[in-house]
């Protein structure tokens, strides 16, 4: 599960990684009262969990509270990738560095190892430099039974190619990311850039992290951050293209092996419970838009206590908000059936009555695209 800058910057400061005064706003007010405490030049932000938000338009600038409200007003009707942009992160402008370096650690499922890569290349495109000059990346496995140490954390600044005035400051920043995404179950943690300032201190001037999926269910202390304090739904995420979402884990279990059974893998497990409100299905469609590899999506739904009506209408609202292209194939029966999919033709969107065959246009529809 991918999570939002500022989440990620939360647990960065709680790790000691040093980051930019910040504060979330979720309206242009709060924009205004936020860049007035914070007191300096901002960058506005938008939190979106989707990459290439510069290059779209995502992170504006602004020299004073008035300016910060406007920008604010302008990214909250912006969308990146088919994501609606509703929170910003008022965050003071670093305008003084010197250098910037690039820090990552992921997991390398095939390695069954965490990987540190770190270059001197940092605010680039990291693949784009990966591709043309590999050399300036170094690239160290971390066995992860062993307990990593910080002279091992300063040699791979030394070969990144350091100042040796400035070996001890990075290798700290490389030993406390790898301890980051240690400590809370994460398959990524990034900085980029790790920006060197004026006067010789090193900040994150951005942060990514994804936590694996099963952590947020394991750790209080991930539960205490906005994102994780409810688990609305059970969802686990997996290596196929079709997302499935269920109402009930015997439905969702059901529909997944449908989906086997006609010849391809299921991208997710997504219970939303019996009693799944149109705003909790919203919530789990969009999230399973977030899913890169998601190129249909199965809606199983037999509603008891979930009406159909409540799920055609978040179907309805959730196609329009994301403006999305990927396909939905829906399987509606139970309480208020009628008037559910009454709401479905009205919008011709399509359903079908059948668990088998929605499973089957599921399918159809996944090699249309091949």
């Amino acid at each position: 599960m991918n999570i939002h800058e500022y989440v990620a910057k939360n647990i960065f400061r709680k790790m000691g990684i040093r980051v930019p005064e910040s504060l979330l706003a979720n309206t242009p007010e709060e924009a205004y009262e936020k860049t007035e405490i914070i007191g300096k030049p901002v960058a506005v932000k938008s939190q979106v969990l989707t990459g290439g938000r510069g290059k779209s338009g995502g992170i504006l600038f602004a020299d004073t509270p008035v300016e910060a409200e406007e920008r604010t007003a302008e990214l909250l009707q912006l969308k990146i990738k088919g994501e609606k942009v509703s929170k910003v992160l008022i965050e003071e402008k670093i305008e003084d560095k010197a250098d910037e370096y690039y820090l990552s650690v992921i997991l390398d499922r095939d390695a069954r190892k965490p990987l540190i890569m770190a270059s001197m290349a940092g605010g680039m495109d990291i693949e784009q430099v990966a591709k043309e000059t590999p050399e300036k990346i170094v690239k160290q496995y971390i066995d992860p039974i062993k307990t990593f140490m910080p002279y091992e954390a300063r040699n791979i600044a030394l070969q990144m190619g350091v100042d040796t005035s400035e070996i001890a400051k990075v290798g700290d920043m490389i030993w406390k990311l790898y301890h980051t995404f240690n400590e809370y179950d994460a398959t990524v943690a990034e900085i980029n850039p790790l920006i060197k300032r004026d006067d010789g201190t090193f900040i994150a001037a951005d942060a990514k992290m994804a936590i694996d999926d099963d952590a947020r269910f394991r750790h209080t202390k991930i539960k205490e951050f906005d994102e994780f304090k409810d688990d609305k739904f059970a969802y686990v995420k997996l290596d196929g293209d079709i997302a499935v979402i269920g109402n009930g884990a015997g439905l969702t279990l059901t529909a997944m092996d449908l989906i086997k059974y006609y010849g391809e893998e299921p991208a997710t497990f997504l219970d939303v419970g019996g009693g799944a409100s149109e705003e909790i299905i919203r919530e789990a469609i969009s999230l399973v838009l977030k899913n890169p590899n998601v190129k249909v999506i199965f809606l199983n739904v037999l509603g008891g206590i979930t009406r159909a009506d409540d799920v055609a209408n978040a179907v309805v609202k959730i196609m329009k908000e994301t403006d999305t292209d990927i396909p939905i194939v829906i399987r509606l029966t139970g309480t208020n059936e009628e008037e559910g999919q009454r709401i479905l033709k009205e919008n011709n969107i399509p359903f079908e009555t059948s668990m088998e065959k929605s499973a089957q246009k599921a399918v159809e529809l996944l090699h249309q695209q091949e």
